[in-house]
């Protein structure tokens, strides 16, 4: 009876078993299936793959010995597989973003099965209700190094051909090198032998694989180097340095400002008694936008006389548009130029791209992508409110304290929502949580002799105990000049957590999105550290777990992970230039120590002598999956620049240098202070930079388009929202200040500022834009 039930699952079935009510089963985001005694034969494959959307999976209490191996479940996150009769455990490889599991009551499982899953589903955190991801780390990065060191050992001692290494000879020793390892490579307790040999066959064969393994190497690669120059470093000045205990800088380097005058009155900082005295935004084409040559802003004339008025490179480059009828198209045309159609919304453009054969500019292609998935609204952003939220003692005459940081709550992905209101702020000894439609704070944390640099938010599982699921949980690290990681629930309101990340003060910290446990601390000991934090409990233990160092030559000042390569790479901007570190654990690259893979050089470096240090990078955010927007001290524009071009070049052997395959720049502000604020919002392709005159420069990338892309020009910003000019009781004005940090959420609603006068200016924007 139960047999024929079972082969009449259908569309029918699933719809009716499944959630949220839906006609369609790629809308299904739970299933449960539980106690039909279903077995392999009995889950049909195909009609499963249709469940594209399902998140939750209930097959507790069947009789399956495996999972189907074939099906594939991307955006599946839970599983239940309780009282089964399950047996091979590497069927459940294909569920790449499993993070929760349920097996308990299957009689065949083994802790070696166990082994298996925290190896093979690399997102597992919580396995039969307990958080297992530093047991699982330990197990895909140390362990698996330690036996792959040993199976390069036994290679080099008993099996290395004399002569070069080919596909035959290492072919003829293939199964007898395999058969040894799994006998004579031990490591571990006897209790998981089986899980060392099927780890060890699966190494050896990757190792011999990557004996014979051709070196591949693309075309953009071999492109980049016939077509850039690869940049020594330019000699600089020399910097104080920071081990020197006469003049250590534990805290980033303050900026100059003018003083102003306190009012008297004594307002709650927590509703801040501040009145915004709007001003009407200043398009681009009104102000002075080319920094250069503007006599708006003040200039001194040692630190930017000279300064050329062109991209150094942009004189190669020939960019026209006009209006076209036709749709996205591309043809070869016979100068050597390609002519690109974009079809938009309201208009048509031609624009045509003709590449050089001097300097071979050939990464245009790269920003257009990026103008085809631009949403063409015109952004408008209205200052909302100002809050003095982080004054010392609470005192609304405080217009000193320097504010840092600020950042976003990201939302589960369970939400459905694109964005959170609540927007993390640091600044002197507190960190704030805000919400940005209302202007208060909802949560304050302060921190007795502390000074906040930095902060980030992720995401990860807190598991309940018992039978009840994990949930997903928002914490916030900040950390500042006492070297010490803070972890926070806000949610629930508890600070669950310190940790020593190191004896000088934290610069930046920044948590990898895709594995939202993995965190990287920047200091001023010239160190990143990557930790793996694990998840939290009902009674929030948790675990920190150093498992990176990468040496810099200098303070990070910011750290950028690749959107799509956040486990491979990470870029960090410093103050002495812009390099990039291999962070991928396992594999070939076992090292904890590391050093920089390359540095990434700009066109601006050749125009450093005595007076001008370009080196600085102080400010980094990517604006794609590829084109990243980077900003140099004391150059008065922003880069836009692709990762995967420069990343494809082969670096120089002396210093690892390659050069920035420099897609535009943009115009801002001319200015000697340094560390104002770079961000960006990818999911409206804008970009912001703030200056030392309270200002706000915005680059909206489908207004740019619009624009003509002028070969050799700056691109102008779309608008510069200028300083509100908020008032103090209708008396005192208070003046621009330098914006140190700013912060947009995914859907671009509210833009947050952070000044140096112990200001945040929350920005909204326009219902009607």
């Amino acid at each position: 009876h139960c047999r024929s039930v079972m082969e009449q699952i259908t569309e029918k079935l699933l719809l009716e078993k499944g959630s949220p009510k839906t006609n369609r089963l790629e809308q299904i985001k739970s299933l449960n299936l539980s106690k039909l005694r279903l077995k392999l034969q009995d889950l049909p494959v195909r009609l499963l793959s249709r469940l594209q959307a399902l998140e939750r999976l209930d097959l507790s209490g069947n009789g399956l010995q495996e999972f189907p191996k074939s099906l594939k479940l991307p955006m599946l996150r839970f599983l239940d597989l309780s009282d089964n009769q399950m047996e091979d455990v590497t069927s459940l490889e294909s569920l790449v973003s499993l993070e929760e599991l349920k097996m308990e009551d299957n009689l065949y499982i083994t802790v070696s099965d166990n082994y298996k899953l925290m190896v093979l589903l690399s997102n597992l955190r919580i396995y039969n209700g307990k958080d297992v991801s530093t047991n699982a780390n330990h197990l895909r990065y140390v362990y698996s190094d330690n036996l792959r060191s040993r199976i390069v050992a036994l290679w080099e001692k008993s099996f290395c051909p004399s002569g070069p290494i080919t596909a035959e000879k290492v072919s003829a020793l293939e199964a007898k090198f395999i058969s040894t390892a799994r006998q004579q490579v031990k490591f571990g307790p006897s209790s998981v032998t089986d899980f060392t040999k099927w780890k060890v066959e699966i190494i050896a064969k990757e190792f011999l694989c990557s004996l014979t393994e051709p070196k591949e190497k693309s075309s953009d690669s071999s492109d980049a180097e016939e077509s850039s120059v690869v940049l020594s470093p330019v000699k600089r000045k020399q910097t104080q340095s920071l081990t020197d205990t006469n003049n250590m800088r534990l805290t980033p380097r303050k900026k100059p400002r003018s003083d102003i005058a306190a009012p008297s009155d004594k307002d709650s900082p927590r509703k801040s008694s501040l009145r915004l005295k709007p001003r009407t935004p200043v398009k681009a084409d009104v102000v002075g936008l080319s920094p250069r040559a503007s006599n708006l802003h003040d200039r001194t004339p040692t630190k930017r006389t000279g300064m050329p008025a062109t991209h150094p490179k942009a004189k190669h480059a020939c960019l026209s548009s006009s209006v076209d009828e036709a749709q996205r198209d591309a043809d070869v045309l016979p100068a050597g130029s390609t002519k690109v159609r974009l079809k938009t919304d309201d208009q048509r453009f031609t624009f045509t791209f003709h590449r050089c054969s001097e300097c071979r500019l050939q990464s245009f292609d790269v920003l257009i992508k990026v103008l085809l998935l631009c949403p063409l609204q015109t952004v408008c952003l209205k200052p909302l409110h100002v809050l003095q939220c982080h004054s010392k003692a609470d005192s609304s005459e405080d217009f000193s304290t320097q504010l840092w940081a600020c950042a976003f709550q990201p939302l589960p992905l369970s939400t459905g929502s694109g964005g959170s209101r609540l927007v993390a702020t640091c600044g002197g000894d507190s960190l704030c949580v805000i919400d940005c439609e209302t202007g208060m704070v909802m949560k304050k944390y302060k921190v007795s002799g502390e000074e906040f640099f930095s902060l980030a938010w992720s995401t990860v599982l807190m598991s309940r105990g018992g039978n009840a699921a994990a949930q997903h949980c928002s914490i916030l690290a900040a950390g500042g000049k006492r070297g010490l990681v803070k972890l926070i629930h806000p949610r629930n309101n508890v600070a669950y957590g310190e940790f020593r990340a190191s004896r000088k003060s934290l610069s930046i910290l920044r948590f990898n999105h895709q594995q939202g446990n993995f965190l990287f601390t920047g200091s001023y000991d010239n160190k990143i550290l990557m930790w793996d934090i694990g998840g939290v409990d009902s009674q929030y233990n948790y675990k920190a777990v150093q498992l990176l160092t990468l040496e810099v030559s200098a303070a990070p000042l910011h750290i950028c992970l690749p959107p799509a390569s956040p486990r491979t790479h990470l870029l960090t901007a410093c103050e002495d230039g812009l390099h990039c570190y291999s962070t991928q654990l396992g594999g070939n690259n076992s090292a904890k120590n590391r050093s920089k893979e390359m540095e990434i050089n700009f066109p601006i470096y050749k125009k450093e002598d005595k007076e001008h240090d370009y080196h600085t990078i102080d400010g980094l955010s990517f604006l794609t999956d590829d084109v990243v927007a980077s900003k140099n001290y004391l150059h008065g524009c922003i880069y836009l620049w692709s990762w995967s071009r420069t990343k494809a070049q082969r670096p120089d052997k002396k210093n690892r240098a390659v050069s920035a395959v420099v897609l535009a720049e943009l115009q801002w502000a001319n200015t000697e202070i340094p560390y104002l604020a770079l961000n960006t919002c990818p999911g409206q392709a804008y970009i912001v930079c703030g200056d030392d005159k309270g200002r706000l420069w915005t680059y909206h990338v489908s207004s740019l388009q619009k624009n003509s892309f002028q070969s050799g020009k700056p691109i102008r910003p779309t608008e510069v929202l200028e300083w509100p000019g908020p008032l103090k009781n209708g008396v005192r004005q208070v003046e621009g200040t330098s914006i140190n940090s700013v912060a947009m959420d995914p859907e671009l609603r509210y833009l947050v500022a952070l000044s140096d006068k112990n200001m945040v200016i929350v920005w909204k924007r326009d219902e009607s834009s």
